[in-house]
């Protein structure tokens, strides 16, 4: 699916998306990364590619070490919940966070971005197969 924006080159913002991309100011990027207004952070929770059972407390504390004032996690083609456990770096600092399926994720990051929130997206994608 794309998703446009009118021109807004002040901050990244999602442009399409897939089971197994992401496109950032009409630039794909494959893998799990972070997106923020002002980065795009790759290689985030290599270990948790299409398996929400791999991402680990660390995943989430790099994500909190940005220091936004909520996170999102888009968690592939459905949404899905991690074990509360791993959810206290994010307590932990006051970030409030919401798990939502892929498609969600991009288009709510896109709409509190464009608020001007400090908000990140931090998207899982499903392995092929």
């Amino acid at each position: 699916m794309k998703l446009y924006q009118d021109s807004n080159d002040k901050f990244n913002v999602v442009t399409g998306y897939g089971d197994d991309h992401v496109m950032v100011n009409k630039v794909r990027h494959d893998g799990n990364l972070i997106v923020t207004a002002d980065g795009i952070h790759t290689g985030w929770a290599p270990a948790a590619r299409g398996d929400l059972a791999a991402l680990t407390a660390d995943d989430l504390a790099a994500v909190a070490e940005l220091r936004p004032e909520i996170v999102i996690v888009g968690t592939g083609r459905r949404q899905r919940f991690p074990s509360p456990a791993l959810l206290r770096p994010l307590i932990e600092a006051g970030i409030g966070f919401e798990f939502m399926d892929l498609p969600a994720a991009c288009r709510t990051y896109n709409i509190l971005v464009g608020e001007g929130r400090s908000v990140a997206v931090a998207l899982l994608f499903e392995a092929a197969g």
